[in-house]
């Protein structure tokens, strides 16, 4: 069965506003209503890409990445957990000690 790529589009597009609506009014961190609306979008999303390639043999600049497991929530977590003026600092020290250093 070939689905009509415009009206997966207009599915895409009600998914993308339904997620939004269900982030912006999350009620927690492990809201149901999110990951429901997740999973709607993520389908919404494949079948649009499969009717797009099918009917007009185009695919989309991006994909959906595989979900390994929630280990991946970690290692993002863990990823903002340093110290984001860290880094500026450490540049600026670098820049003033390049600075007082003479020329040669």
């Amino acid at each position: 069965m070939t689905v009509d790529p415009r009206a997966a589009l207009d599915r895409l597009v009600a998914a993308l506003e339904a997620h939004y609506t269900a982030v912006v009014q999350r009620h927690g961190d492990d809201d149901p209503a999110v990951d429901d609306a997740y999973d709607v979008l993520a389908d919404a999303f494949e079948v649009y890409d499969d009717a797009l390639g099918t009917v007009h043999h185009e695919a989309l600049p991006f994909y959906l990445a595989e979900e390994d497991d929630e280990d991946d929530d970690e290692d993002w977590d863990d990823e903002f957990e340093d110290d984001p003026d860290a880094d500026d600092e450490a540049e600026v020290d670098d820049l003033a000690e390049d600075a007082s250093e003479p020329a040669r």
